[in-house]
This record gives structure tokens, C-alpha cells and sequence, in this order.
């Protein structure tokens, strides 16, 4: 231990926080990486698709996955860099179909066995999501909402079958899974018929989620949207519509970073979630003037995401799940960042008096809150986290960032 890390942990203890605590209770709370940072989110079913449902990934930097085993071995690379638990969150297009043709409502539990015995060994939780987008019956920017049965019926089926390949997976993990329902349905102009679209939105889920699932193996989770590109007008899934199906259906609720208007902050919609959803689902990410997924920098919404986490009191119910894709950087590097930042707003959440702040805005006094808050801001945290990563053996500071430069020369560069 550090005569750094000593001085801090006194500092700290002289508000009543013991740190070795904080850090033994942050290192349990999982963060879900999405696997789709890795490669771009093209996915194993068709590599050279083009990608589509108001989906951009910007950038050329060189070395991205183009086949399953790449994936893994940069996700294990990134995890060796990063504290605490951590879970992989899947696609249905990341399926290990092993050279077959699989069309998506005909996808089964058995393409994603290699996921589940990978994630064993890793000792990761795994998250999915069915995908709706970059298909052609995706193609005109409708999907469960679509006016044409047939494509619409596909959809359900991949749908149903993504349910049951999630519920899969937590059975054989023992770890539930919370599966996330995302769609691009909308208009680029002014619709005439919102209620139509959103009554055959609401019936395919019906559909969807007729059959029971224990929630021990699988939770939904359904996630709106303010706009897309390509339905600027209107989105059919939007959070109203997502927020009210999920309340009346035991449903859980996921909040994206980038999917509400630009004065809209997630951290403000976590207790209001929390008190009517049975759960929340977060993706937490970084909008820039649009959900453009940038990586997760440690700012000050990121900070007040982990904040109203904590606070609430409710981290059990909370399921933080990371969702951007940066072409521009290096891929190991980006979800190193996102991830360790994401983690290093837990534990600066966590070192925070949150009993005692209570206590001040209760009694009214606003004063010791912002004096308390703003101390805060300035005690030694940097030394906790760098004890938190000793603890975890990952390294501190940006000794990480030697590490993914030699893979990069080592493995990504010669791809």
C-alpha cells in the first residue's frame, strides 16, 4: 500500500468513508461492454453488409475484428486493462453460425454455445439484443411497426428468438440476462398516422413477449428513441411509448445517453425509472450534438449517472450496459477508456458522504450540501482508483496505454 493511497484513505475516513470498503463494493457492480465497439458494429452474418437504421461508425483506424476469434481476443485484451466485473453485451448478428447461412428469425441458442463457454472462462455475465437494423426487410426503416404483415411477422420471429436465446444463456451461465429491444422504425417527413404504427408496435410485442420467461434467466428491457437519421419526424418507439409499455408490462426501461434532446440529461430519468420500471437498463455513451456515441469520457454527466446510481440505493435494479463505437481511435483503446472511466464514476460516486448530503437538503441546508459537494470535487479520488486497479492487477495510471500499443504492433497491424 501507497504512503499516497495511506494519506488519502485518513482524508477520506475524516468524513466517515472507508475506502477499502468503497472499493471491495464498487468492484461488484458489473458494467456490460458491448461487443460491437470491436468491429463496428458489422457483426458475423454478413461482415461486408452496410450498415443501416440510422447507424453511423465514422473513421478507418486500422485492426478492427473481422471474425470471431479477433473479437474475443481484443475484448480479452481490453478486459485485462479494466477493474471490476464485467460483462459482454451480444448482438444477434455475433452469432457463430460456423459458415452457415442463418436468417435471423431462424437464429437458435446453439450459435451462440461458443459465447457461453468463452464467457465461462472469462467468468463475464452476457447481455444480448436482438438487431433490428442493416437487413433487408429493415431496409425502408420498419420493422415490428411495419404495415406489411409478413415483414413484420419476421421480425417478431426474431424477436421471439432472441428471447429465448438470452434466456438460454442466462440458464446455462446461472447469471441473468438483460435483453434490450431497439428498433429505428420512423418517418424522415410528417406521418399522418402515428396511433396506426404505434397499435401494430404494441401487438408485436404482445406478441414477443407472450410466452413466459423466468426473470432469474432473462429480463427486457426496451429502449426509445427521440430521433434517428432517416426518421428525424418521428420515431415510433419513442421513450413516452417504451416508458408507458414497460410500466404497464413489468418491463424494464433503458435510457441511452444519446437518444433525447440535446438539454436532456439521463441522470435526471434514473429516479423517476427506478421508482415506476421493475428495473432499469442504462447505455451509457456521449452525445455530441446528436447521438453520435462518442467514447465515454469521465464528465460531468457521467459523474451524475453514477451519482443518482448510488444515491438511490437501488444499484441492484440498475443494469449500466456501455453503447459507443469510435472508428477513429484505436478500438482496444476506446472501450479501455469508456470502460475505466464508467468505473471510475462508481467509485468516485461511491466516496461521496451521501447520508450526510441527504441530511443537509432535508433540513434545508443548501449551504454545507454545495460546500460538501465542492470539497469533494478535490480530495486525493485519483489515489483510490489507482489502488482499486493494484487491487484488480490492471494497470494505473496510463501505464495501459504501453499495453495497447504493443498489441497493436504485435496483432492489430498485421491484420
Amino acid at each position: 500500500m501507497s504512503k499516497i493511497y495511506e494519506n488519502a484513505k485518513e482524508i477520506y475516513a475524516s468524513f466517515g468513508i472507508d475506502t477499502d470498503k468503497v472499493i471491495e463494493e464498487v468492484r461488484k457492480i458489473p458494467v456490460s461492454m458491448h461487443c460491437w465497439q470491436g468491429d463496428d458494429v458489422k457483426g458475423f452474418e454478413n461482415p461486408n453488409g452496410t450498415l443501416t437504421g440510422g447507424i453511423q461508425t465514422t473513421g478507418n483506424y486500422p485492426g478492427a475484428a473481422t471474425n470471431i476469434e479477433q473479437l474475443r481476443a481484443d475484448f480479452e485484451k481490453a478486459c485485462s486493462l479494466i477493474p471490476g466485473s464485467k460483462r459482454i453485451n451480444l448482438h444477434a448478428i455475433y452469432l457463430d453460425a460456423q459458415g452457415e447461412k442463418v436468417e435471423r428469425n431462424e437464429i437458435q441458442p446453439k450459435h451462440f454455445d461458443s459465447w457461453i463457454d468463452w464467457a465461462k472462462k472469462l467468468n463475464l455475465g452476457i447481455d444480448f439484443n436482438p438487431t433490428c437494423f442493416s437487413h433487408p426487410l429493415s431496409g425502408d426503416g420498419f420493422t415490428l411497426s411495419h404495415p406489411n404483415e409478413e415483414i413484420r411477422k419476421f421480425w417478431i420471429e426474431h424477436c421471439i428468438a432472441s428471447r429465448k436465446i438470452a434466456a438460454y444463456i442466462g440458464e446455462k451461465l446461472g447469471n441473468t440476462v438483460a435483453t434490450n429491444y431497439w428498433i429505428p422504425d420512423g418517418f424522415k417527413d410528417i406521418p399522418v398516422d402515428r396511433m396506426g404504427a404505434r397499435e401494430r408496435l404494441i401487438d408485436s410485442y404482445d406478441q414477443i413477449f407472450a410466452e413466459y420467461i423466468d426473470p432469474k434467466y432473462n429480463l427486457d428491457a426496451m429502449e426509445g428513441k427521440v430521433f434517428g437519421i432517416g426518421a428525424e419526424s418521428c420515431t415510433i418507439g419513442s421513450n413516452d411509448f417504451y416508458l408507458a409499455y414497460a410500466i404497464k408490462y413489468n418491463k424494464l426501461i433503458t435510457l441511452d445517453a444519446g437518444h433525447f434532446h440535446p438539454t436532456e440529461m439521463i441522470s435526471d430519468k434514473i429516479s423517476t425509472a427506478l421508482l415506476f420500471a421493475p428495473g432499469l437498463l442504462l447505455h451509457v455513451s456521449r452525445p455530441v450534438r446528436w447521438d453520435s456515441d462518442h467514447v465515454v469520457i469521465f464528465d460531468d454527466e457521467l459523474r451524475a449517472i453514477a451519482e443518482e446510481i448510488i444515491r438511490s440505493g437501488m444499484v441492484d435494479k440498475v443494469h449500466i450496459g456501455l453503447d459507443f463505437f469510435d472508428a477513429s481511435i484505436n478500438r482496444i483503446a476506446a472501450w479501455v477508456i469508456g470502460t475505466r472511466n464508467m468505473q471510475k464514476a462508481l467509485l468516485y460516486a461511491k466516496l461521496q458522504p451521501a447520508d450526510k448530503l441527504k441530511e443537509f437538503e432535508i433540513t434545508g441546508d443548501y449551504t454545507s450540501r454545495l460546500a460538501y459537494l465542492e470539497a469533494f470535487k478535490t480530495l486525493p479520488f485519483a489515489a483510490v482508483w489507482d489502488r482499486y486497479c493494484e487491487l484488480e492487477n490492471v494497470p494505473t495510471g496510463l501505464a495501459w496505454l504501453n499495453e495497447v500499443k504493443k498489441y497493436e504492433a504485435d496483432v492489430l497491424s498485421k491484420r
